[in-house]
């Protein structure tokens, strides 16, 4: 799919800067990209997450410019950004709630993958580069969290970093190195501070690096059948897709910016409008709910490391995955064992955010148990075996070929008619 560039200038000026920086070529060889033809909406959250990335690098630079990073400060600053900055009440319920977004889009991208086997040959790379993105979104998430300085804020970073004290020898060390002493204190908020503000830039790196992946091995598909002709099963990613891609983002940002303005602490802590006391500790210590299963994994066993190693590996196993499912049809349309086990998993992913957000005690440590089970049997147990045993459907020919019968025969000889 990839090739040298076949951007050619059209006036003096570009050609001289394409001569000397082929920029210009580069963006045009981004958007005149062969595309499948038959890519459904699902396939548009990666120009909405583009789009977020964008948005939260821009509101927290400018929240930045007005925060304080010192403990006996940074409430405060907070506050005085809600009150007193121009807009800083929009920026703050944006950056908060933008971040949430971000997560409920790249979870839907992430099992939209799973769903049509984007993470299988010749396409491994580009499913670990993208879950190397979600651990990094996942760092830059944990430490903003510690920045307002609230009571969730606090005890939140003191229960997550005091986890890494279960690994024998290096686990207190590690400890201290991320806190920067002993406690939670200022020395920790200034290094989160700065982490969580270069983050961000490192996810560009990234993020241009995934779409630098997929423009080399060209995109999966719903049917999962590669692109046999590049003329009959392909269009240009540009116009066709930036208009689907636009239209998606901006449906998305109407729920975006309905809890901007109408519901701006909804997914929020009340305890987090309550200045950090090391000395009060919250009746319920929970971390945003986009770490809600993760924390009910880590929950489900008794033993403290155990429960770690369970909830790194929870990560982990994505990696794998590639090399886990065994089967060679990748779009679960095809696949009818597997499109049931998928909704299942889908269900217990679900469970467990729920489980995450509830009390630690009971019949809630029983589900989150009898469900982190199913979690790691899906990917070593359940999908190595459906991809041995499964009978899969019989797939199309190409993708030509899977849109002229989704369109019908009538229709599909009146554009192979106005083709020719």
């Amino acid at each position: 799919m990839s090739g040298h560039s076949t951007y050619q200038p059209t006036n003096a000026v570009a050609k001289w800067f394409e001569a000397r920086l082929p920029i210009l070529g580069l963006v045009h060889e981004t958007m005149v990209f062969p595309t499948p033809k038959n890519l459904n909406y699902w396939w548009t959250f990666g120009g909405i997450l583009a789009t977020f990335l964008v948005l939260q690098i821009i509101t927290g630079i400018i929240l930045a410019m007005h925060y304080t990073p010192d403990t006996g400060l940074a409430f405060e600053s907070v506050e005085k950004i809600m009150r007193d900055v121009n807009y800083g009440w929009l920026l703050r319920y944006a950056h908060a709630n933008g971040a949430s977004m971000f997560f409920l889009a790249v979870y839907i991208h992430i099992f939209r993958g799973l769903y049509y086997g984007s993470y299988k040959a010749p396409r491994e790379l580009v499913w670990i580069i993208g879950l190397v993105i979600y651990v990094a979104m996942m760092a830059t998430a944990f430490m903003g969290y510690l920045l307002p300085w609230g009571q969730m804020s606090f005890w939140g970073a003191t229960v997550i970093t005091n986890f890494f004290s279960a690994f024998p020898i290096v686990g207190d060390p590690i400890v201290e190195w991320l806190r920067g002493g002993f406690v939670v204190d200022n020395p920790t908020l200034v290094r989160f501070f700065s982490l969580h503000y270069l983050l961000p830039f490192i996810l560009v790196g990234l993020v241009a690096m995934h779409i630098w992946s997929f423009h080399v091995v060209g995109n999966n598909n719903p049917t999962g059948v590669e692109v046999k002709s590049v003329k009959a099963d392909t269009v240009s990613f540009h116009p066709y897709y930036t208009i689907k891609d636009s239209f998606a983002i901006v449906v998305f940002m109407i729920l975006y910016f309905y809890l901007v303005f109408y519901a701006p602490n909804l997914l929020g802590e009340a305890d987090n409008y309550i200045k950090a006391n090391p000395l009060v500790t919250p009746a319920e210590i929970v971390p945003e709910w986009y770490f809600l299963p993760f924390y009910a994994i880590l929950r489900a066993v008794p033993d403290k490391l155990g429960g770690v190693l369970l909830m790194f590996a929870s990560i982990g196993v994505l990696f794998l995955l590639p090399w886990l499912d065994t089967s060679k049809v990748r779009s679960a349309t095809f696949r009818p064992w597997f499109r049931q086990f998928f909704f299942i998993f889908l269900a217990v992913s679900l469970g467990l955010g729920y489980l995450g957000g509830k009390p630690a005690e009971g019949g809630y440590v029983l589900a989150s148990r009898i469900l982190t089970a199913y979690y790691f049997a899906h990917f070593l147990i359940i999908l190595p075996l459906v991809g041995l045993f499964e009978t899969p459907k019989k797939l199309p020919e190409s993708i030509a070929k899977s849109v002229l019968d989704k369109q019908g025969d009538s229709s599909g000889d009146g554009m192979v008619e106005e083709k020719a």
